[in-house]
């Protein structure tokens, strides 16, 4: 049975609705794919607590941020969700700090204002697009994920691990069997979104390395842009390499320019990400950081 619920949250610090929801149009395939008029976020998701279908409708006034969720599951962990995946959550009121640290964030800032990155729906569903984007196009890992999920999904939802575990499916290499290890990480408690940022970020990385078929890169995606921890230093991301020398020198490295990020190494980490890509045309994607 379809039920309601509506909360307001207060947002500490800068956001802008508008801005994140273009970022997340440019990076995330098929996550804003349904999308209404207006300046809201609309979105259908899986509920980490239940792995029910979910529908959620954001929308901003000022400093508030109004989430209506529909769905026959738990929806007040779906609101909860809703606001970590759109780093609602995060206390930003000291982002404007790295800023006056840091000059390059400076600019980052003012060209992405209010940016909030946000993140895959859950760790789950992160690890299952790691898995489908390996050695492949990015435009085919998609075409991959939408076929998933007109064919197994439930209108418009990724489809929940205990279905995903049991399907043969036709897909390039050993995919199937790696999608099956996500499923059943995820149904483990492995994949827990709050668990993962609630530990040290390393801890995270190498725990999410345990699953079949992830990597180093893939468990960062999933801690960075699945978990949408705050504060993690990308150690896998060559354009973001490539920022860094681009943008401060070649005397300088990713770990030292980050330590006036902190804590919001993954947000100054993205603002870069998202304007290199907007300035080179690069095709990167949410498999890139």
């Amino acid at each position: 049975m379809m039920r309601r619920h509506t909360i307001e949250a207060e947002v500490l610090g800068p956001w802008s609705l508008t801005t994140s929801r273009a970022f997340w149009e440019g990076f995330n395939p098929s996550a804003l794919a349904d999308q209404r008029a207006g300046h809201g976020i609309h979105t259908v998701f899986r509920v980490e607590a239940d792995w029910s279908r979910a529908e959620a409708q954001v929308t901003q006034r000022d400093h508030l941020a109004t989430i209506s969720m529909a769905g026959d599951g738990d929806l007040k962990a779906a609101a909860d969700q809703v606001r970590r995946f759109l780093s609602l959550d995060v206390d930003a009121r000291g982002w404007p700090n790295v800023a006056r640290r840091d000059p390059v964030i400076a600019d980052a800032q003012d060209q992405l204002p209010g940016l909030r990155p946000c993140g895959f729906h859950s760790p789950y569903e992160a690890a299952a697009w790691s898995v489908l984007s390996q050695r492949i196009r990015i435009v085919q890992a998609a075409r991959l994920r939408g076929d998933l999920v007109d064919r197994h999904g439930d209108h418009g939802a990724f489809p929940a691990p205990q279905v995903l575990r049991t399907l043969d499916l036709d897909l390039p290499g050993r995919k199937t069997e790696y999608l099956q290890a996500v499923a059943d990480a995820a149904l483990d408690g492995r994949l827990d979104g709050n668990a993962l940022r609630a530990v040290d970020p390393d801890v995270a990385v190498r725990s999410v390395q345990e699953i079949k078929g992830l990597g180093p890169f893939a468990a960062e995606l999933v801690v960075l842009r699945g978990a949408n921890a705050p504060d993690v230093l990308p150690r896998h991301e060559q354009r973001l390499e490539a920022e860094i020398v681009e943008r401060y020198g070649t005397d300088q490295t990713l770990a030292e320019v980050s330590e006036a990020w902190r804590p919001y190494r993954t947000w100054a980490a993205v603002h870069l990400r998202a304007l290199r890509e907007q300035r080179t045309h690069e095709i990167g994607g949410p498999n890139g950081h």
